[in-house]
């Protein structure tokens, strides 16, 4: 398949570029959950104890419920940002 527009491939990217606080949970998220650590309430723990700040500038401590906000804000952000300028931030 030489049309690469039909691969869901084609649609990967980013609208926006990540912020430096995305990219840092992004990769500490990586570090987390390459020690075998995916239960939410643990991930959000290791996130507490390695100091990882909230990329939506809020403070307070780490949990799950937090992790899910964060994740769901920075995923409706990029969801905008694709609809409103497409691939390729």
């Amino acid at each position: 398949m030489n049309d690469r527009s039909a691969s869901p491939l084609a649609h990967q990217s980013l609208g926006r570029p990540l912020s430096t606080a995305e990219r840092e949970l992004a990769t500490q998220l990586g570090q987390v959950f390459a020690t075998g650590t995916h239960d939410f309430d643990a991930v959000a723990a290791a996130l507490q104890q390695r100091s990882v700040a909230r990329p939506s500038g809020e403070s307070g401590p780490w949990s799950a419920a937090v992790l899910q906000q964060e994740l769901s804000t920075i995923n409706a952000s990029l969801d905008a940002a694709y609809a409103e300028h497409g691939i390729g931030a």
